[in-house]
């Protein structure tokens, strides 16, 4: 115990004298950035107060330290692969020092940001190279932790904390600590935006927020310890310190499992590759960004804008995904399976291929969208705008697509099979050799398109409005059509047997070389209709309308039934059958 007490003691007496003599030689106003008085209680948020100093005053003294740092003739020897900081050469022990008493202070500002790199690059001692090489060196350090885990006499966190202390302001280590590395971190990301625009920059500054995939020094979860670290403080402090500064950055392949990224800006970023799975990324800008093979399971995606963004092959199984932007996104060969996508914009997409097996599309907006060969397996799409989208040998079996608005769609070779379609607008469709088979069609809109071809067995088509639409080779071979709609359609050379066409307004259809066999056509208007070449046998045409209608010369009549109660029956018909 006596010697524990000798310990406390000489701790005491060291911490003692620091302070008094830090108090006596104040630090020099280089390399102090006196970002203003900060009242705070550590483990809790910190935000800096910037506003008793203007933006632009703040960045010119950012300018002159990190333009200091970079001076010619500077005996700076970076040792990234060094571990303790007491090895570190006197030089760069003194940068460390200064790098944290320069941006320990705060989190620094898009303005102020934006305003120090006008001033940099306007600047003749502004060397981008030499100042990304020392502060990516510092970054690496900082993110094992190496300079809060050091010594006293090589703590420059805990130094810069006695220092204000000294000063009358009361910080927290772990704040100093933390905004000292993500106002860093935000200066790497900067240079990199600057020198990627510029050719003879771009191999020499190129920054890795978790180090450059296949490399030795990568470190997959590097990014998200960085994250867990800051929000210690609060959640989301990353985010609201770091996030708007992640546009355009290299995060290929990092691992970013159950992150808090709310609202950050990925916009163009590389996140190739990345996983996401389980994270919070509502309202995240992903605009124009590289997410190829990037998994996002069971994220928190609502609000999203991935607007143009690269989302090939990439996994967003399960995710949440309601109310974000996906316009002119491509999702090729994407898992949506399970996804929610309610009211989400996904107009202009590339979807095809894509896996949307039981997702939730309810009231989307896919207007535009190209959907060929895509997985609908049970998909809720009620509600949905598809008009004009590319579905052509999609999979729809057992999808719910009640009340959406399909007119124009393209649905060639489309399985539709048991398909809820009440209420849906597939008016001017193209849905050549369709599967409907056992589709609930229920007061479906259906004029003027176009189904030669299609299967409808078993479906129920009954009041649905098919005028105009042509039914060309068509198998309508017991489906439901009593009281539907079907005048001007063209249903020539389809097969109708045993087809109830009962009450159906057929006036002016075409049903020539249509096979009629045992089809119920009564109280059907037939007026004007074309029956020439059709096979009648076991129709019944009893209380049908047959206006005008026009049959062939050697049409046979014999087994048709209920000619006797049929009105409005031509005269040249009944003098060919002998009725009076």
């Amino acid at each position: 115990m006596s010697q524990l007490s000798q310990v406390w003691q000489l701790l005491r007496n060291y911490l003692r004298g620091t302070r008094l003599e830090e108090m006596s030689h104040p630090a020099s106003s280089a390399a102090v950035l006196p970002l203003g008085k900060i009242i705070s209680v550590p483990d809790r948020s910190l935000k800096t107060s910037l506003e008793h100093l203007p933006a632009s005053l703040l960045a010119q003294r950012l300018q002159t330290s990190l333009e200091t740092w970079t001076e010619p003739g500077s005996t700076l020897k970076l040792k990234t692969n060094e571990i303790l900081p007491d090895t570190l050469p006197i030089s760069d022990r003194q940068l460390y020092a200064e790098i944290y008493d320069v941006l320990g202070h705060g989190a620094l500002t898009t303005e102020i940001v934006e305003q120090l790199m006008e001033l940099l690059i306007a600047s003749k001692k502004f060397r981008p190279v030499h100042l990304f090489q020392c502060l990516e060196d510092f970054y690496h350090r900082w993110c094992r932790g190496e300079f809060l885990d050091a010594a006293p006499s090589d703590n420059w966190p805990q130094q810069k904390m006695l220092r204000m202390t000294a000063q009358g302001i009361v910080m927290g280590l772990r704040q100093i600590d933390i905004y000292t590395g993500l106002n860093v971190l935000i200066l790497l990301l900067e240079l990199h935006r600057y020198a990627q625009a510029r050719e003879e920059l771009q191999g020499q500054i190129n920054f890795y927020a978790s180090s450059q995939p296949d490399t030795e020094s990568f470190f997959t979860s590097q990014l998200l310890r960085v994250i867990n670290y800051s929000d210690a403080l609060e959640i989301g402090n990353f985010s609201s310190t770091v996030g708007e500064f992640l546009r355009g950055g290299n995060f290929q392949s990092v691992y970013l499992g159950d992150a808090n990224l709310t609202g950050a800006n990925f916009s163009s970023a590389n996140l190739s590759g990345a996983y996401l799975g389980d994270a919070n990324l509502t309202g995240v800008n992903f605009s124009g960004a590289n997410l190829s093979g990037a998994n996002f399971g069971d994220a928190n995606l609502s609000g999203a804008n991935f607007s143009n963004a690269n989302l090939s092959r990439a996994d967003l199984s399960s995710a949440n995904l309601s109310g974000a932007n996906l316009s002119g996104a491509d999702l090729s060969r994407t898992n949506l399976s399970r996804a929610d996508l309610s009211s989400t914009n996904l107009s202009s997409t590339n979807l095809t291929s894509a896996d949307l097996n039981s997702a939730n599309l309810k009231d989307a907006n896919l207007s535009r969208a190209d959907l060929s060969h895509t997985i609908l397996f049970g998909a809720n799409l009620s509600e949905a705008h598809l008009s004009g989208v590319n579905l052509s040998h999609a999979d729809l079996c057992r999808a719910d697509l009640s009340g959406a608005d399909m007119s124009n769609a393209i649905l060639n070779g489309t399985n539709l099979s048991d398909t809820i379609l009440f209420s849906t607008n597939l008016s001017d469709a193209i849905l050549i050799a369709a599967d409907l088979s056992y589709a609930k069609l229920n007061g479906a809109k259906l004029n003027y398109a176009r189904l030669n071809g299609a299967m409808f067995l078993g479906a129920d088509l009954s009041g649905v409005d098919l005028s105009g639409v042509i039914l060309h080779d068509a198998d309508l071979s017991g489906v439901l059509l009593n009281d539907a709609d079907l005048s001007g359609a063209d249903l020539s050379d389809a097969i109708l047997f045993g087809t109830d066409l009962s009450y159906a307004n057929l006036n002016r259809a075409n049903l020539s070389r249509s096979n009629l066999s045992g089809a119920l056509l009564n109280g059907a208007d037939l007026s004007h209709t074309d029956l020439s070449y059709a096979i009648l046998g076991g129709a019944d045409v009893s209380d049908a309308n047959l206006e005008k209608m026009n049959w062939g010369e050697k049409q046979q009549w014999e087994r048709v039934r209920g000619l006797e109660t049929a009105v409005n029956v031509p005269e040249a018909l009944k003098a060919q059958l002998g009725l009076s």
